[in-house]
């Protein structure tokens, strides 16, 4: 297989009919490293988000079980990916996160900020920092804004951003208005780097950690009350991560793909898992746990929201074009 065999087969591909497959090319075949950095930077800079960063460290989950939180958060999003939106895996793993969010009160402006941060914070890895082994074109860029529209659709989001700017715009200003330390929020931070700690020898640990804050932006640094990086080490960084991308260039394609599942760092589920019984099940949740919470005509046609696995569940991408369609 050629290099850019995979890039080519994605501009044979409709951005918006094919988004899932595109996302699926992208994140397990050509970037899947750089992907998984830019998603967890972008799950990362909610949590100085006062609303968002208390309500997770409220919870106690990110704090107390830290490593759970992000296998479950990373393989729930990969499920999405990986099998789609459709009935199956992919669906269970949709029903499973409106669920677990349905039991919080999350203001729609705070989903779009979230949705708007899996937009972003890849290309701006890939392209705008230059960490990617080749650019996103404006095609791949596309198909990543599709993906996540139609994502914020089956999540009940409203006044979702149309294009990339628009969720650039709305990332920006969004951080520029509500960026603030909380309690909440720096302990959920601090929880989440000393796990990022953890996924590397104990010899390395001080270097990892110094890695790892000499790649967040000033705003993220400024906010929790980190002490900066010096610039020694984002140079650093910044150098490690551009040399990194050039050796990645001359490799061959990953023909295989590389999913979440196959990730050394997820490690609370060493006997396999179910996408439709992972992630938090708060006491005294008002949602019935195999029930989708979201009432979708995209998803079940008029009329609301579906037991788990019933007869006759339609395929999101098929009750688009049906609207009488019920599962």
């Amino acid at each position: 297989m050629k290099r850019f065999a995979f890039r080519d087969e994605i501009h044979r591909l409709d951005p918006e009919a094919d988004c899932v497959r595109i996302m699926q090319i992208l994140n397990a075949h050509e970037f899947p490293w750089d992907m998984g950095r830019a998603l967890g930077i972008a799950l990362y800079r909610t949590y100085a988000v006062p609303a968002i960063g208390e309500l997770l460290g409220g919870t106690g989950e990110f704090t107390g079980r830290t490593q759970k939180r992000y296998d479950d958060t990373a393989l729930i999003l990969n499920g999405m990916m990986r099998y789609g939106f459709g009935p199956g895996p992919g669906r269970d793993a949709l029903r499973r996160m409106n669920q677990m969010h349905r039991s919080y009160d999350i203001s729609n402006d705070d989903y779009r900020y979230v949705l708007s941060t899996f937009v972003v914070m890849p290309v701006r890895w890939l392209n705008d920092r230059g960490y990617g082994w080749r650019r996103l074109s404006d095609h791949e860029v596309s198909a990543v804004v599709h993906y996540y529209r139609r994502l914020g659709r089956y999540m009940g989001i409203k006044d979702v951003p149309e294009t990339y700017e628009g969720f650039r715009d709305l990332m920006d200003s969004y951080e520029e208005e509500h960026f603030a330390y909380t309690e909440g929020g720096r302990a959920v931070s601090d929880a989440t780097l000393d796990l990022m700690v953890t996924f590397y020898p104990p010899r390395a640990a001080r270097a990892a950690r110094r890695f790892s804050m000499a790649i967040l932006d000033e705003s993220l640094i400024e906010t929790f009350r980190y002490d900066p990086p010096s610039r020694a080490w984002r140079r650093a960084a910044d150098t490690a991560l551009k040399l990194r991308a050039g050796v990645v260039r001359r490799m061959r394609p990953r023909e295989e793909p590389l999913w979440a599942e196959a990730n050394p760092n997820i490690r609370s589920y060493p006997d396999g898992h179910d996408l439709g019984r992972i992630g938090t099940f708060p006491a005294g949740c008002p949602v019935a746990h195999d029930v989708d919470p979201v009432a979708h005509e995209e998803l079940y046609g008029p009329g609301g929201a579906a037991p788990a696995g019933a007869a006759g569940a339609q395929d999101p991408e098929s009750a688009e074009t049906s609207a009488d369609g019920r599962a």
